[in-house]
């Protein structure tokens, strides 16, 4: 007991459930330098894969305000210690690209072996990895947008929230609610 009331405890059974889900389940790595960035750049993707049972991180370059981000529904993470490239998906910002050589080489090796969806935004890439990505929209579903203007709102942004967020992606995987653009 704690403070007048039980404390629920699960059985070693039923860690050992939850960590085989665990492993199961799919993951995205978001890599940016500000939880305004992911707000503004895909928070309604974000908030859409979290609501459809994926883990998302979101693994930032610099300590932050990290609230944008729990609205969304993401984990946040300290980059430097968090990142193991083991995820399905692997979502940077153009931004870390350009700043962080570990990272660079991450996605460069994510395009080169095809095995990680990887996703991307802003518009200033360098051509050998602009030219193989395929630009893509998300349609945001209704919760997205409005999750997506809170998380706006709690980063100081009053922004109107479009339907879609464009990205960019190497591949889509089958059922992948990423459409191709044109």
């Amino acid at each position: 007991m704690r403070n007048g009331s039980l404390i629920a405890r699960p059985s070693p059974a039923t860690a050992a459930s939850r960590s085989d889900d665990a492993a199961f389940k799919y993951r995205l790595d978001v890599i940016a330098a500000s939880p305004t960035d992911v707000a503004c750049s895909v928070g309604g993707w974000v908030y859409d894969r979290v609501a459809a049972g994926w883990e998302v991180n979101v693994l930032l370059t610099q300590r932050c305000d990290i609230r944008p981000l729990q609205i969304l529904g993401a984990r946040v993470a300290d980059l430097d210690s968090q990142f193991v490239p083991t995820s399905i998906g692997l979502a940077v910002s153009a931004e870390v690209f350009a700043s962080n050589p570990g990272i660079r080489e991450q996605v460069l090796k994510a395009l080169d072996q095809r095995m990680t969806e990887l996703t991307l935004w802003h518009d200033d890439w360098p051509l050998a990895v602009g030219h193989r990505m395929t630009t893509v929209q998300h349609v945001l579903s209704g919760a997205a947008r409005a999750f997506k203007r809170h998380a706006l709102a709690a980063a100081g942004i009053s922004a109107s929230v479009g339907a879609t967020e464009v990205l960019r992606s190497n591949c889509l995987p089958v059922d992948s609610e990423l459409i191709p653009v044109g």
